[in-house]
């Protein structure tokens, strides 16, 4: 069938709309409220959309509306669709960073703002110098939620669960150290598995855990260790140590800082601890997006 022959009139770009809405957030109230419609105009949206498919492509389940597998199968062309449209069609301004006079809002998990944060400040001022920069700590658990309320731009750090809404690049994988006070414990041969569970710990824990994989190994092994303090900011961490017979396991960039600033020492921990990978998370919707194209690269630079 030729462009020409096609019924287009049955054809409306606001369901296609819709449909995004409905896909992203499985709840029609909500896909209203964000598409800033109401219920039940987003109701009527998805019997037509329904009629046009020839097909439920939500079905409701508990709370919420299920995408169907023709819905799963529509939607990254749908996406692909709507992004044309804004970004090809709607959208005539190059962006150019030096003349940029907006907000990049960049979402860190404490780990990665306290490593990275001045050096994007300094990159992103120095090729977009009229630019604010907002960093806003974000976690694996609300990383989501986070980047819609904030607009953020980018999302770095740890975050192993991808949602379906964004893509990742992977940066870097870290590999964690342990780092103590060498007046306080002996760490210049380093630690046997049995010394190393004899001293105290402190943990460095994004949700307030007193444990970790650690504590499963040394039980495989027969040994415990005694965590007496967990908190989720690394420059507690460092403070912590200082002139205390404490032990931390953190990732070997933050060591590398802490052993410059506070005088601490960092040895290779005696029993295995996963390396885990630094990635780049942005809203696939932002794909070809110039000034998310020219942020996305120049983080990369930064950090990789």
């Amino acid at each position: 069938m030729s462009f020409a022959d096609f019924q287009w009139r049955n054809i409306d770009l606001n369901l296609l709309v819709s449909f995004a809405y409905l896909y992203r957030y499985e709840s029609v109230s909500v896909a209203a409220e964000k598409n800033c419609v109401s219920q039940s105009a987003m109701s009527h949206s998805l019997a037509r959309l329904r009629t046009l498919f020839d097909d439920p492509l939500f079905e409701r389940k508990g709370h919420k509306m299920v995408p169907t597998e023709r819905a799963h199968m529509l939607s990254p062309t749908i996406t692909q669709i709507l992004a044309s449209v804004t970004h090809e069609l709607l959208t005539t301004a190059t962006f150019e960073p030096s003349l940029y006079q907006g907000v990049c809002r960049i979402g860190l998990t404490d780990y990665a703002e306290f490593i990275f944060a001045p050096l994007i400040y300094d990159a992103i001022r120095q090729q977009a110098p009229n630019a604010q920069v907002s960093f806003i700590n974000v976690n694996r658990s609300n990383y989501v939620t986070l980047a819609e309320q904030e607009k953020l731009d980018v999302v770095i750090g740890s975050i192993p669960t991808l949602d379906s809404a964004f893509h990742c690049e992977y940066l870097y994988t870290e590999r964690h150290v342990c780092i103590a006070d060498p007046k306080m414990v002996e760490i210049e041969s380093g630690l046997t598995v049995s010394q190393f569970a004899g001293v105290e710990h402190a943990l460095v824990s994004p949700d307030g855990q007193l444990s970790t994989q650690v504590d499963k190994v040394l039980q495989d092994q027969g040994m415990s260790r005694k965590v007496t303090v967990a908190t989720r900011n690394f420059l507690t961490i460092q403070s912590l140590l200082k002139q205390r017979r404490l032990i931390a396991i953190v990732p070997q960039k933050m060591a590398e800082i802490a052993c410059q600033s506070h005088g601490l020492g960092r040895f290779s921990p005696p029993i295995t601890v996963p390396d885990f990978d630094i990635s780049m998370l942005w809203f696939s919707r932002k794909e070809r997006d110039d000034k998310s194209i020219w942020l996305r690269q120049l983080l990369k630079a930064v950090i990789s």
